[in-house]
């Protein structure tokens, strides 16, 4: 089975096609990056017009270097949840069109299931494991028991790693996207110039499973909000002696207690659910020195996504649409987008917002 994926929740107009939900024939990626650098951020506005401008010719360009026409291709797959609505619409929409126009199945695919799903087309990867999601948009660190089936420990309680990367980037005017130029900046800094805090979260009173008591609601959340504050606004307090204040240093210590905090919630979640196997997806899934820190667990099997696969992309659109669609399941032409997707519900499998019907 054949299936377009196409993908527009953001700032990159993605289109791919992918065979059985494995082999890629074809991944387009158009950027917007450089409208969207002067702002420092993305821009929604300018975001939607891009993809209405960009959509057509980049699902073009996806037939064309799978050298396939749309008579080739079985069904049709878009991104529909969660996003920026404008920018959802316009590649919801054409996908629909798409598959109307042509008869094709069709099904909605959940953005954070793509990440998730990622890894998959480059690797053979049993269920189940642990999945570290990392991105602009999400933290969640879930037990991932199949396509579709997320079983959700952790989640940020205020910024996302990526929005706090791109804050901390936008205050000391390093560049955009703030995640990429601090990753580069943090090689020429000492990630021991600053003691910047970890997050404390856990005011519940319960205790952990290692203190022998109840395990907390928030024992695998993660919190970017305090840290950020402490790197903007309170660096100085948190110079440690003999270290020079620098923006390369500020990049480096920032970073590792960012990938710290992720961590650290990571092997809770190892220790208390005994899955030894991690998969990484998302735009911060990118990121050098959190790859190092894992791949410093010998005791875990740490799987990532090549680069070109951390960003959103086509492909794990039309992947995760693929093993819905070969069951038979499809999304009526009436779906429509959502910016956010329902609370999630700790410890339980929320299908509805993560795709199955």
């Amino acid at each position: 089975m054949k299936v377009l994926g196409i993908e527009s929740s953001c700032d990159e107009t993605a289109c791919a096609i992918v065979e059985d939900g494995k082999k890629i024939l074809s991944n387009v990626v158009a950027t917007q990056i450089p409208f969207h650098e002067i702002y420092k951020g993305v821009v929604p506005e300018i975001a939607s017009r891009k993809h209405a401008e960009w959509i057509l010719p980049v699902v073009r360009q996806s037939l064309h270097e799978a050298d396939l026409t749309l008579d080739d291709v079985d069904a049709i797959a878009a991104t529909n949840r969660p996003g920026l609505m404008g920018a959802l619409l316009v590649g919801l929409s054409f996908g629909k069109t798409l598959a109307w126009a042509t008869g094709k199945p069709f099904y909605a695919v959940n953005h954070i299931l793509g990440h998730i799903y990622a890894a998959h087309l480059e690797n053979d990867i049993p269920y189940p494991y642990l999945g570290l999601l990392v991105s602009g948009g999400h933290s969640i660190i879930a037990v991932v028991k199949g396509v579709g089936e997320l079983d959700i420990l952790g989640t940020t309680i205020d910024d996302s790693v990526g929005e706090a990367f791109d804050k901390v980037a936008k205050y000391y005017d390093l560049g955009y996207p703030g995640g990429v130029v601090i990753d580069r900046l943090s090689k020429e800094g000492d990630p021991s110039s600053f003691s910047f805090p970890l997050p404390k979260i856990d005011k519940s009173g319960l205790r952990g499973k290692e203190d022998g008591g109840a395990v907390s609601p928030h024992r695998y959340d993660v919190s970017f909000s305090g840290l950020k504050t402490a790197v903007i606004h309170q660096a100085d307090s948190f110079l440690n002696p003999g270290h020079e204040k620098t923006i390369a240093n500020i990049a480096a210590s920032f970073q590792e207690t960012a990938c710290k905090t992720l961590i650290s919630r990571l092997l809770r979640a190892v220790q208390d659910t005994g899955l030894k196997t991690v998969v990484a997806g998302g735009g911060v899934a990118a990121n050098s020195r959190l790859r190092e820190m894992l791949a410093e667990h010998k005791e875990l099997t740490c799987i990532f996504p090549s680069l070109k696969l951390c960003g959103d992309n086509g492909a794990m659109i039309a992947g995760v649409a693929y093993h819905f669609l070969k069951d038979g399941q499809t999304s009526p032409l009436s779906t429509t987008a959502q910016a956010r997707v329902p609370q999630f519900k700790r410890g339980l499998s929320n299908l509805e917002s993560f795709g199955r019907r």
